[in-house]
């Protein structure tokens, strides 16, 4: 199968990873990818968010597949200017993509729908946040209501400082404020077709830059899948009571719903709640989702873009764990340094490297970015996946980098 993929993170790298991993003779063309995926497929310089030249180069090349990625093209709606040339998108057209684009609209689904999630109120002003905050009290919760690469939201029992994260984000758009919802986090991925929904493995990730879940928050730093701990019957509760009453809810205000449903959930003492929607893969739990999964990808990914999914079987997943752990460069998230080699890469046995951030050099890579790269090893359990993951992400060097020692810690 000839497969476009849109995006240049460390998650289109473990998405390449995957399909490559099938061995089924794809041609897999990544726009515009990295340094590390340029390693194994082909790379082409596109404007990601341009629908007119997506679907243009996705008709000139026999593309029979388009997979996007990150969140700003399906905001920007490439996926319906892919899809209106006939060719299979995974990936949600751009009014339901304001699922993610906007947690205003998020939240309207989810009453509209009847989904559990917790009490928010949308503030234009600061003197409307300032209110809100008091009114729901400490620990308090900010979101910038638009796209912030997973820096816009702030829990903390700082006044002032969710006053400040309010102020900033006013100046692109409104902001939520909502209560506060105390439990485990789980990240489950769901496979929509607009219609018929199908569970991947549930994953944990973490957020918060330093150990025991302190500093601001990231894009995340770490992942692990199975989650052992969960109560049974987990997944399919979800399916009842989240995934599948949003996808009928957008299917029924005429904005159906193809690709992902990422269900940020959290486990409180009244039972499940939805945190968020993302509708794309997220990151770094695509990292330690994709390498247990038995079932072909690009089966999944493409019966979910041409309306295939009803009738089929749940994915398989090994019963092997997976913990990434991302290395990021000094400074960030706040103000990342750049340009630093990056060594010990050769050196590493028995994980998979997704690059996230990485230039190509004379002497092999550099950092471009802030999380540069998420390191991924598997072990019989969690433990023994940890082990593998954390002796081996200390064999790379990059100047000032660092990374979190406890992700998965508590799991085992």
């Amino acid at each position: 199968m000839r497969i476009l993929v849109l995006g240049s993170g460390a998650r289109e790298h473990a998405i390449i990873t995957a399909l490559l991993r099938e061995d089924a003779g794809h041609e897999i063309t990544a726009a515009p990818g990295n340094a590390g995926i340029a390693r194994e497929v082909q790379t082409v310089a596109l404007d990601t968010t341009n629908g007119a030249v997506i679907a243009d180069y996705a008709v000139d090349n026999d593309i029979e597949l388009v997979v996007i990625g990150p969140e700003a093209p399906l905001v920007a709606g490439v996926a319906d200017a892919v899809r209106t040339r006939g060719i299979a998108v995974f990936g949600p057209g751009k009014a339901a993509a304001r699922l993610e684009g906007s947690k205003s609209f998020a939240k309207h689904i989810m009453e509209s729908a009847g989904v559990p999630t917790g009490r928010a109120d949308r503030a234009g002003t600061l003197d409307e946040a300032i209110e809100l905050l008091d009114r729901f009290g400490s620990p308090y919760v900010v979101k910038a209501d638009g796209l912030a690469a997973g820096k816009g939201v702030i829990v903390t029992d700082d006044r002032d400082a969710a006053i400040e994260h309010a102020r900033h984000y006013l100046q692109q758009g409104s902001v939520l404020v909502e209560e506060f919802l105390d439990g485990e986090e789980v990240s489950l991925f769901v496979l929509s077709d607009g219609h018929n929904v199908l569970p991947l493995s549930p994953a944990q990730d973490f957020k918060r830059v330093g150990d025991s879940d302190t500093g601001p928050n990231t894009g995340g730093m770490g992942a692990y899948s199975p989650l052992p701990w969960l109560p049974e019957g987990f997944t399919e509760q979800v399916l009842e009571e989240v995934a599948v009453p949003t996808v009928r809810q957008l299917a029924a205000e005429q904005t159906p719903f193809i690709g992902l449903l990422y269900c940020g959930l959290i486990i409180t003492p009244q039972g499940i709640r939805v945190i968020e929607f993302n509708v794309r893969f997220g990151d770094p739990e695509t990292q330690v989702v994709l390498p247990r999964l038995r079932t072909p990808l690009s089966e999944l990914l493409f019966a979910a873009a041409t309306g295939g999914l009803a009738g089929r079987p749940w994915p398989e997943f090994s019963d092997d764990a997976a913990v990434a752990v991302v290395l990021a460069s000094e400074g960030y998230p706040e103000a990342p340094i750049t340009g630093r080699p990056i060594t010990g890469l050769d050196e590493l046995d028995g994980v998979s490297v997704a690059h996230a951030a990485t230039a190509a050099s004379d002497t092999g890579f550099t950092a471009t970015g802030g999380r540069v790269l998420s390191v991924v090893g598997t072990g019989r359990d969690i433990a023994e996946a940890r082990e593998v993951t954390y002796r081996e992400i200390a064999k790379i060097g990059l100047e000032g980098s660092h990374y979190r020692t406890d992700i998965a810690a508590r799991a085992v």
